[in-house]
């Protein structure tokens, strides 16, 4: 009888599973780049996407990084865990395609629910927020550790890969940014921004799962089924966004913009800006002045000289160009010099509001501040504040320094005046109030009765010079417009002010002061 020889061994039951194969290095970095990449370019875009609905604001800009910031962490995490389970081959596509879906299926979520969270409040920015931007971010910071887990074959060399491919990731994130803010969000629209990248996200992911399959069988999303599923949502997220309320007219490099007609007006335009009315333009009446804030600044020009004398008005704001077409027209010879931020505001107002430029109105397209850095000393009479971003004058334009340089720009005689809008309980308008009484020496205040009470929000208009103001004839002027309005000036002026922060360009807190809760 034979026995069986102890040499032989029995077969085994199983086997340890063979090691994922990993990327070629140049497809590895690639990927990382792009992923990455792609996660900046959403959070850009997520500001000009909410914008319309909750502002921006440095709430607004400090909850998209935040929110960015926990999709990547999520991400990473979950990435990591995921390739610890399964073999990352077979995750990469899929993960490119759903957030390629993902990024498509923003947009029409975030006009729906932006109708729904429109607000100021912290939940409905953090909200609205998350709906522009976790989903897809997440998705995106997952490729990354699955790369890494992939590229890990050596264990001598984990450090070299892990600090290559991360460096990577950050130049991919630093580019995206870059193209998106200086070029991509001057040049198109957040919609063709969006499907682009959703569009490129999920042909790369068809890309890679194409190869991976002829290199090793790992095919892209599954069966049949789950193929159709994905084709689905895309085609879906698609059609949501063709009949998605479009808060735009003009998507200009900054603004939501739209120009709607008044029904009790045929000449009548309201300009809006992120949802928010910004400008009311009479197109066959320049001297005809809806808002009361306009009417304040009317005022002033009207009682600072001789009734139709000419000025040198300098206007740091354009909008839809109210108060230099009313200056044109009642003072004419005026010369008006607008320092606006937003091309595409001047473009759409000469589109729709009547803006042509010319002997009595020039434009200059650039931040307000620089501009007037670049003014000659004594050389404008009127000096108009009326920037905004969105509801907020922004805070280098709010600051004593720029108080300085404009009292530098107006000439002995000449007057400032800024539009503010504040809300109880008021601390940026006193504040404001403060900075601009710090370098002028003749200060008034002009404001509905009720909101100085701390009632509700409304315009401000500070006046200011450093001669002694008009203030009696400001006051007849302002009473033939039959509407109740204060003027604080004096020692009313000093009591409203308090103890109010001056602000500087190393401190001006303008968003925190003018918070509600």
């Amino acid at each position: 009888m034979n026995s069986p020889s102890p040499d032989v061994a029995a077969p085994t039951a199983s086997a340890e599973p063979a090691t994922p194969r990993a990327l070629p290095n140049g497809l590895a970095a690639f990927l990382v780049f792009y992923s990455s990449g792609a996660v900046l370019v959403l959070e850009t875009a997520a500001l000009r996407l909410v914008g319309p609905y909750v502002g921006v604001t440095l709430q607004v800009t400090s909850s998209v990084i935040g929110i960015a910031l926990a999709a990547i962490a999520y991400g990473a995490w979950a990435g990591g865990w995921l390739a610890d389970k399964r073999n990352p081959r077979t995750l990469l596509a899929p993960a490119l395609v759903l957030s390629g879906i993902a990024t498509a299926i923003t947009l029409p979520a975030v006009r729906y629910a932006g109708e729904v969270l429109k607000g100021d409040t912290a939940s409905a920015i953090l909200l609205l927020v998350a709906v522009a931007v976790f989903a897809p971010a997440m998705l995106l910071s997952a490729v990354t550790p699955l790369v890494v887990k992939l590229q890990l074959a050596d264990l001598r060399r984990t450090g070299q890969v892990v600090g290559r491919l991360s460096g990577i990731g950050t130049l991919g994130a630093v580019t995206a940014t870059l193209v998106t803010g200086f070029v991509l969000v001057a040049a198109l629209p957040s919609t063709v921004i969006l499907f682009g990248l959703a569009a490129s996200l999920g042909i790369t992911g068809i890309a890679l799962g194409v190869y991976l399959h002829r290199q090793d069988r790992a095919t892209l999303p599954g069966p049949a089924r789950v193929k159709a599923a994905l084709a689905v949502l895309g085609l879906a997220g698609a059609g949501l966004t063709m009949i998605a309320p479009n808060p735009c007219d003009v998507e200009t490099a900054y603004h939501c913009a739209r120009v709607e007609t008044d029904p009790g007006r045929e000449s009548g335009r309201t300009l809006l800006l992120n949802s928010a009315q910004h400008s009311y333009v009479d197109l066959a009446d320049p001297t005809h002045l809806e808002y009361a804030y306009t009417r304040w600044i009317g005022a002033v020009a009207d009682v600072m000289a001789p009734e139709g004398q000419r000025l040198d008005a300098l206007h740091l704001g354009g909008g839809g160009f109210t108060v230099p077409r009313y200056l044109t027209a009642t003072r004419p010879g005026t010369d008006n010099l607008v320092f606006e931020l937003d091309g595409g505001l001047v473009a759409l107002g000469e589109q729709h509001l009547g803006v042509r430029q010319g002997p009595d109105l020039e434009v200059m397209v650039g931040d307000a501040r620089l501009w007037t850095a670049r003014q000659a000393t004594d050389s404008r009479d009127f000096v108009v504040g009326d920037a905004f971003g969105h509801l907020v004058v922004p805070w280098h334009l709010a600051t004593r320094e720029m108080a300085a340089d404009i009292r530098r720009v107006v000439r002995p005689g000449g007057v400032y005046v800024q539009n503010v809008i504040d809300y109880p309980p008021l601390r940026f308008i006193r504040s404001e109030v403060a900075t601009v009484a710090a370098e002028f020496r003749h200060v008034a205040l002009v404001a509905p009765p009720e909101a100085l009470a701390g009632e509700r929000g409304a315009n401000f208009l500070i006046v200011a010079s450093d001669a002694p103001l008009p203030l009696a004839a400001l006051r007849a002027r302002l009473d033939a417009d039959n509407e109740p309005v204060s003027l604080l000036s004096g020692g009313d002026l000093t009591d409203f002010i308090g103890d109010a922060l001056v602000l500087t360009d190393d401190y001006a807190p303008v968003d925190q002061l003018l918070a509600t809760a």
